[in-house]
């Protein structure tokens, strides 16, 4: 593969020291800048060294003029690119699609520890396609509309009500707006046939699981599997969304996260 120019945001660990680096992968019509906002401040002063990346396509990478023909394989590729940076493996932490990303990375390669935030159940999007197209028709035409920058007193409330807490103010979401942008087709298709394909083996390893008590998106009832697969440990966030490392909680979120680093 020719390696692509992938844009990295870096936060060093403050203060300095024995700790395993951690590597942060967005989800889905978002940027690296999600973690930069809450999570990369929060674990570097910690004593963690963070990177997170822009997928291909995403933020600041290469190829956004032809985003759509970007699959998971390939943003698989981006996080091995980074990877190879590194000075030790790290803990790779993704959240939605991200986490598929990085079970991709994990069936031919290892990793310190993972941490999977609001994870793609291992049936794929479909059920969550289902659910959301009975309960919220509006949904699909919103997140092409948000996606491509139009937020408006419609749909404002309509991405509160799935991606966070539904409690929180619409108008807190437009200091999010910059983060969203368009997603690949493919990697889209990717996530809807994941229940269809076969695994191939995966390594022995620390894993974390962690879903939000309000994720409208992908519940916990259907990420508890993600947990079982990888034998990992599982933690529910409060009056948390989809968002774990945006939403009102996100405090909560990073708390669980760093105990259970620490235990590594």
């Amino acid at each position: 593969m020719k390696p692509r120019h992938i844009h990295t945001l870096h936060r060093p660990a403050s203060p300095p020291g024995q700790r395993p680096p951690l590597l942060f992968i967005h989800g889905g019509y978002m940027d690296a800048r999600c973690w930069e906002i809450n999570f990369l401040p929060f674990f570097a002063q910690a004593g963690y060294d963070c990177t997170a990346l822009d997928l291909s396509g995403h933020g600041q990478s290469e190829g956004r003029d032809y985003l759509d023909a970007f699959s998971l394989d390939d943003y698989a590729d981006d996080v091995l690119q980074v990877m190879a940076t590194l000075a030790e493996p790290p803990v790779l932490i993704g959240h939605s699609m991200g986490c598929a990303v990085i079970e991709r990375v994990l069936e031919g390669h290892s990793a310190r520890a993972a941490a999977l935030l609001s994870p793609v159940p291992t049936t794929g999007t479909q059920g969550s396609i289902v659910n959301l197209a009975l309960t919220q028709p509006d949904f699909f035409a919103g997140i092409q509309a948000v996606s491509h920058g139009d937020l408006d007193e419609k749909t404002l409330p309509l991405m509160r009500d799935i991606y966070f807490d539904p409690e929180t103010p619409a108008q807190e979401l437009l200091a999010f707006a910059p983060l969203i942008q368009p997603e690949s087709a493919t990697a889209v298709a990717d996530m809807a046939s994941l229940g269809c394909r076969l695994y191939r083996a995966r390594p022995s390893l620390p894993v974390l699981v962690m879903g939000g008590q309000h994720d409208a998106v992908f519940p916990p009832s259907s990420i508890g599997f993600t947990a079982l697969r990888w034998n990992g440990d599982f933690k529910i966030i409060p009056h948390c969304g989809h968002m774990l490392m945006l939403d009102r909680p996100w405090p909560k979120a990073a708390e669980k996260l760093l105990a259970w680093l620490e235990r590594l």
